[in-house]
């Protein structure tokens, strides 16, 4: 994670590449509601940041999301499904390639949860490219890939929008298929608090996450990110990996 003045201090020399995101289920999980999982109103910037990185990424840049608009109206969907309840560890697998007689039995280890999500979402996400010190081509190459590659609908892997069963379509400004003729047309009309959002999880030498948060507002359909994170004296969150077992 690259230290970066705040937002107030800060003009970009370029304007933002926009990519759009859209699929009919999304879900942002709320930290502090994990076991029956309920999904942010909008999408979060770390989860824009994973569906950008499945579209292009390399290791030595990194995504600044700018902005979040949302194009359609939240609308709220609730899914009960069958899920197992425990995570299965590196430790684990490998004792059961080293020993077939080990076995793991998903009914023994089922529970139903249930989720509120979001349903018929477009999104879309306004990001700079920041190269890091390791980088041997300018921002305008990384950011020109992107473009190239949203475009033509290329990607490492198939964007999601929340959780991986969640897949998202994505493409240039406009692409969305519930676009108006008009690419301008703005966001909804809709102002609201969200309380603390994820910003951005960075981690160690280990694999150890540290989370960063702020507060977040949509705007009249427009959730703009803050540069800098809240401080560590700011908020106070859960330490550990809330992300485990939900």
């Amino acid at each position: 994670m690259i230290s970066l003045p705040s937002h107030a201090q800060t003009h970009w020399p370029e304007p933002p590449v926009t990519v759009e995101l859209w699929g009919p289920l999304a879900c942002f999980t709320r930290p502090e509601l994990k076991v029956e999982r309920v999904s942010y109103p909008v999408m979060t910037p770390s989860a824009a940041v994973g569906a950008l990185s499945a579209i292009f990424w390399k290791p030595e840049m990194q995504y600044v999301i700018q902005s979040i608009e949302v194009l359609t109206p939240i609308d709220w969907i609730n899914v009960r499904r069958n899920e197992v309840k425990s995570v299965i560890t590196a430790p684990r697998i490998k004792a059961l390639r080293a020993d077939h007689r080990e076995r793991y039995d998903v009914e023994q280890d089922r529970d139903q949860r249930n989720t509120v999500a979001l349903r018929d979402v477009a999104y879309r996400v306004n990001t700079q490219i920041i190269p890091t010190r390791s980088a041997k081509a300018p921002a305008a190459k990384y950011r020109e890939q992107l473009r190239r590659r949203t475009e033509r609908g290329g990607c490492f892997s198939q964007p999601f929008l929340g959780c991986r069963e969640f897949s998202a379509g994505f493409g240039p400004r406009g692409s969305w298929p519930g676009s108006p003729t008009d690419t301008k047309a703005g966001p909804i009309e809709r102002t609201e608090e969200l309380g603390v959002m994820l910003h951005s999880i960075r981690y160690g030498d280990r694999g150890q996450e540290t989370y960063h948060w702020f507060r977040a507002r949509l705007d009249n359909g427009v959730l703009h990110v803050p540069r800098r994170p809240l401080g560590d004296d700011e908020v106070h969150m859960p330490a550990g990996s809330w992300r485990t077992g939900a």
